[in-house]
């Protein structure tokens, strides 16, 4: 069966803009908010053919898809192909008991929750909007609606931030029980507002980001959470709790986004629409497609990135096929000094090498 079975659509819309942020957002737009939520779904209908007839997952993400109006969200929800599994981002500030009824009402069985931090002056240092009390109603509320599979997103090594002020954040989400935890270190684009206002201690963070990580890994793994992708975690046992829509794009699964900004990986190409939102409004109010820059993708780069993603999880990777795009010697080097294991059709690296990450399948790689 052809087509992706993975779909993202971009909902920008936003409160404010967090200084470190550069994802494709906007502020406000309260009147634009109906007429990109049709743009979007004239887009899904341009590209049905890019989708296989049983979508796998649909993802919502922004931006803060829960600040786009209760009315518009729903539109979408509703119009959206059904999915197996339907996660929505939201921040914890927007999410009401009307809110999380809406959400369950139209299927979404999944909601990922940007927390970053419980702490009240990190979180002004971030620029959220969210008080720490809001996160434990957002996943009450959500949880009487029904909606039984929680995510929670931690930062780490924000400006001002020690590993008392971690341990504090992990516990705090520990006490809450999601089902899955991303915890993700903070990476400040150069040349932001934020660069230049915490430029020295973003110099300190990064020297201790090493340390917060394995702070990350030995709290949540000791807590009874699998470590199963990089800055990826989920309760362990019966029920697979990993975010089956990342989970896709990680084992190099096709995938169509849609909306401002959006990527998609199909086959040989990939292709990602202009982030400007008047251009995509324009395009697909005559009925066109959006404006978008395409990148061939030979076999070869699809073989790399399979390992470079591929490495990032906990089971092993298949090597059939990807033996053209590694370095044997490294390979056999790298074995030798305990940081990868190769069995005759997998590879995968160990504890050590998976902390080490990134250098370690650069290495790899031929």
């Amino acid at each position: 069966m052809g087509g992706a079975r993975h779909l993202y659509v971009h909902l920008p819309f936003c409160a404010a803009r967090c200084g470190y942020c550069d994802f494709v957002t906007v502020v406000g737009r309260d009147d634009q908010h109906d007429r990109y939520v049709e743009a979007v779904v004239r887009e899904v209908e341009l590209e049905r053919l890019s989708l296989a007839a049983e979508v796998e997952t649909v993802y919502l993400g922004g931006g803060t898809p829960t600040f786009t109006h209760a009315t518009a969200l729903e539109r979408l929800l509703r119009a959206l192909p059904p999915a197996q599994e339907l996660t929505v981002e939201a921040n914890p500030e927007t999410v009401t008991p009307e809110l999380a009824a809406l959400l369950a009402g139209c299927g979404v069985d999944r909601v990922s929750l940007g927390v970053q931090t419980f702490d009240p002056q990190l979180l002004q240092t971030l620029g959220r909007r969210a008080e720490p009390d809001d996160v434990p109603r957002a996943i009450a509320a959500l949880r009487d609606a029904g909606i039984e599979a929680m995510s929670v997103d931690l930062i780490y090594g924000i400006p001002g931030q020690g590993e008392t002020d971690l341990e504090h954040d992990l516990a705090a989400v520990l006490a809450l029980g999601p089902e899955h935890v991303s915890a993700y270190e903070l990476e400040a684009k150069p040349g932001t507002r934020f660069t230049h206002a915490h430029g020295v201690e973003l110099a300190r963070q990064g020297e201790a980001m090493e340390g917060y990580f394995e702070q990350v890994v030995e709290t949540l793994t000791g807590a009874g959470y699998r470590w199963y992708e990089t800055a990826n975690f989920c309760r362990a046992g019966d029920r697979d709790l990993r975010a089956r829509h990342n989970l896709g794009v990680w084992l190099g699964h096709d995938y169509l986004g849609v909306g401002v900004g959006a990527v998609s990986t199909i086959g040989e190409r990939r292709w990602r629409n202009a982030p400007s939102l008047g251009r995509y409004l324009a395009a697909l109010g005559t009925g066109l497609t959006p404006p978008r820059e395409y990148e061939e993708l030979p076999p070869e780069t699809r073989r790399v990135e399979r390992v470079m993603l591929g490495l990032r999880l906990d089971e092993p990777l298949p090597l059939d096929g990807l033996r053209s795009v590694l370095d044997a010697a490294e390979l056999e080097g790298l074995a030798g000094l305990g940081l990868a294991i190769r069995h005759e059709e997998t590879l995968s690296l160990t504890p050590r090498g998976r902390f080490l990450g990134g250098g370690v399948t650069a290495r790899l790689l031929a």
